[in-house]
């Protein structure tokens, strides 16, 4: 089989954008992401993994070297990275250096609690990155380049990315790496997926049947990470299966198979726990606590998953670009105003 290196705008005209963009955005209960990696179980189960605080990696929110946003209300604004490390135990993912943001997620949950707005963002985005300070993984100056780039220096680099890019202030970030994300399925005894065709990537090690089937970590992540085996190979096309991969472990998290199982949901939270690296602000299972039940507070119609307006790179049609309509998406989530038809 033969696969085509692609950016997000290759063959991508304004109509099958259009299509691609209605299709994301029915998928609303994807935000629930945010719950998941927040252990998104009842709150009176917090009590019982106290023991569980010293799995939890945190670092730096800020690294300095770039402009932060002003704060204007109280909403809260959470930066969910997938990082795309190669410096992991298994050697299944394929080959390179450093680490970047496989996914990223602005999950706007507003004042009142009332609502969550989330933006995707294309990890082919170009942009003039800030400067960025050590934090422990080194320093980065100024530069022209993809916003994924940024994680390589940590986490608070890619926080520093996202404000300048957005103009939004972020309060926390949340990011989980592969080893992590497979991690985390198999606590799940794997999630269940029914997919319309055979599925097959050799760059991310798929091969999957048609139809309905339990996948264990890896396979999970390889579905959620290729971009040849759909769509124009894209990182846009992409989405929905990372869309589907999520919404399948929020159902398994959430069902009777996990909750009526003590040892199986302290498995779950194990995984998780160990999996993720937060802001020190979060560096508590009270705090990822508090935070969960705040996003699983929101009345799931008052949910609603975007991804950022954008239009193809000017010289680079395999990379992309926030169009005008962006801005107008990003100044409503910094007014704490919904985003309504702007994504339109």
């Amino acid at each position: 089989m033969q696969h085509r290196e692609t950016g997000p705008s290759s063959e991508i005209g304004p109509r099958r954008q259009r299509r691609l963009a209605m299709k994301y955005r029915r998928r609303r209960t994807v935000v629930a992401i945010l719950a998941v990696l927040v252990i998104a179980v009842p709150v009176t189960v917090v009590t019982l993994v106290n023991g569980l605080k010293s799995n939890i990696t945190s670092s730096p929110l800020r690294a300095g070297g770039g402009e932060v946003p002003e704060k204007i209300t109280d909403e809260l604004n959470v930066l969910i990275l997938g990082s795309d490390t190669r410096e992991l135990d298994a050697d299944d993912y394929g080959s390179g250096d450093g680490a970047r943001s496989d996914a990223m997620i602005l999950a706007h949950i507003s004042d009142d609690s009332s609502r969550i707005d989330a933006i995707q963002i294309p990890r082919d985005t170009m942009m003039d990155m800030p400067a960025c300070q050590d934090t422990g993984s080194g320093a980065s100056e100024p530069r022209r380049a993809m916003i994924n780039s940024a994680l390589n220096q940590g986490p608070a680099c890619s926080v520093s990315a996202a404000e300048e890019l957005t103009g939004v202030r972020v309060d926390h970030f949340i990011e989980v790496n592969f080893d992590g994300f497979a991690t985390i399925v198999d606590a799940l005894d794997g999630i269940v997926v029914d997919l319309d065709e055979p599925l097959y990537d050799d760059k991310a090690n798929l091969d999957l049947p048609a139809g309905e089937q339990t996948l264990r970590g890896t396979a999970a992540l390889a579905l959620a990470r290729t971009r040849h085996a759909v769509g124009d190979g894209s990182d846009i096309s992409r989405m929905g299966n990372q869309q589907m991969v999520m919404d399948s472990i929020i159902d398994r998290a959430k069902s009777s198979h996990t909750l009526s199982r003590p040892d199986r949901l302290y498995n779950f939270l194990d995984a998780v726990t160990s999996s993720l690296r937060v802001d020190n602000d979060l560096d508590s299972v009270s705090a990822l606590g508090s935070l969960a039940s705040t996003v699983s507070s929101v009345p799931k119609d008052s949910i609603s998953f975007n991804i950022m307006p954008w239009q193809p790179a000017p010289g680079n049609q395999n990379r992309v670009v926030k169009s005008p309509a962006a801005d107008a998406v990003f100044s409503a989530i910094t007014a704490d105003e919904p985003i309504g038809d702007l994504v339109d």
